[in-house]
């Protein structure tokens, strides 16, 4: 380790400037996410091109963190890869604010996930190793301001549409000019340099225990149900016209948001307490109901309590997960599980939104029964199939 961390200053100081980051950086995505579906479809795309740009952004940045994280370990830094990651996503989102054509978004809101991918393994190495007594305080920090930057991002969003009517394109451009800002912190981060050792990049699940295939293969069922946040803000938009048909589901978004992030850590400590399948159990069976509520349910009150579901979901699931496949896991082989993990839910999330898609053309209410049903498949599987 490098001397000049050794010291509890220094090291408090990596933390502090990488969750600076994440929180300008978290800033800058939350002013796109929730208006990026409106976005797409004010530029002619249809609810397959809403998908299609759902599944790719939230795939191939699970599956390049498995590489990215391979490659950082390989050659002994850390740094170089969070940099290009943060750079990247910076370009791309300025590329979007300048698209006209629903073309240009799939290329450039696609891409802008490549840097989400490529630096989110070696940073939380960074975070991990500055802090190797304290990693969960280490952690939290960094998630708080990365939490913060996420509700900030959709106020002022919702701000800059609904109070100054900004058009989509300007809001994105200054969302981006914020993302270029989140690169300042990154040169006074200091890298933490491992000797560099020879190792082997292993997905394949074939080297897995039984228990953690038949999870990985659950998670990815849940996966196929569980597509783009997109849809949801499309159907909270029908009910809706003119600037309402774009800041309240901004709104919703936030109140999402909101609850997933006051939830995350509660639910964390409930799963260690009472067994983390349990925790994601329960989390299945509240997505069945709340997809099942958006096809059958479509007013403003009914909304808000969808999307703090929603948010209810994400908090006892997303985390949870992760945790599960790294306590199924041998020891040798916990970075050969979650990219395991990673890998083939980014596969599924793909194939889930664009299902979702397909669904969406002939019918607004479609991808939500065939969420609900997976939901419940999935959490029938989960029930029946994982001892514990």
């Amino acid at each position: 380790m490098n001397s000049d961390l050794r010291g509890e200053g220094a090291i408090n100081k990596n933390v502090i400037l990488l969750g600076l980051v994440s929180f300008l950086n978290d800033l800058s995505s939350e002013m796109i996410i929730p208006i990026l579906p409106m976005f797409i479809t004010a530029l002619g795309g249809n609810g397959f091109i809403v998908g299609l740009i759902g599944g790719l952004r939230d795939s191939i940045s699970s599956i390049i963190k498995v590489f990215s994280g391979y490659l950082s370990d390989k050659s002994g830094r850390k740094k170089p890869f969070v940099v290009a990651g943060y750079t990247i996503s910076s370009l791309f989102k300025f590329l979007l604010g300048l698209s006209t054509v629903w073309q240009q978004v799939l290329i450039y809101a696609t891409l802008e996930r490549i840097g989400k991918g490529l630096r989110t393994a070696p940073r939380d190495a960074i975070i991990s190793e500055s802090m190797p007594q304290e990693r969960g305080k280490g952690f939290g920090i960094h998630r708080a301001m990365d939490t913060l930057g996420a509700i900030m991002g959709g106020v002022i969003v919702f701000i800059l549409f609904w109070y100054f009517s900004f058009n989509f394109n300007l809001i994105i451009i200054l969302a981006s000019v914020i993302a270029f800002l989140s690169l300042i912190p990154l040169y006074f981060v200091k890298d933490i340099k491992r000797k560099i050792k020879d190792i082997t990049l292993r997905i394949s699940i074939g080297q897995l225990n039984p228990e953690l295939k038949k999870f990985i293969f659950i998670a990815s069922v849940f996966t196929l149900a569980n597509f783009s946040y997109m849809f949801f803000l499309l159907k909270s938009q029908e009910i809706f016209t003119g600037k309402p048909s774009v800041g309240i589901p901004i709104l919703l978004y936030v109140v999402f948001n909101i609850t997933y992030a006051s939830l995350s850590i509660p639910a964390g400590i409930i799963s260690d307490k009472i067994g983390k399948k349990k925790v994601i159990a329960l989390g299945y069976i509240i997505f069945t109901f709340t997809s099942i509520g958006f096809a059958v349910i479509s007013t403003l009150p009914a909304y808000v309590l969808l999307f703090i579901s929603y948010g209810i979901v994400y908090a006892l699931v997303d985390g949870t997960q992760r945790a599960y496949v790294a306590d199924l896991a041998p020891e040798n082989l916990k970075a050969t599980g979650l990219g395991a993990y990673h890998t083939l839910t980014g596969l599924s999330a793909l194939v889930g939104s664009i299902t979702a898609g397909i669904l969406w053309q002939w019918n607004t209410t479609y991808p939500f029964i065939y969420g609900g049903i997976l939901g419940m498949i999935s959490t029938i599987l989960l029930s029946t199939s994982i001892k514990g």
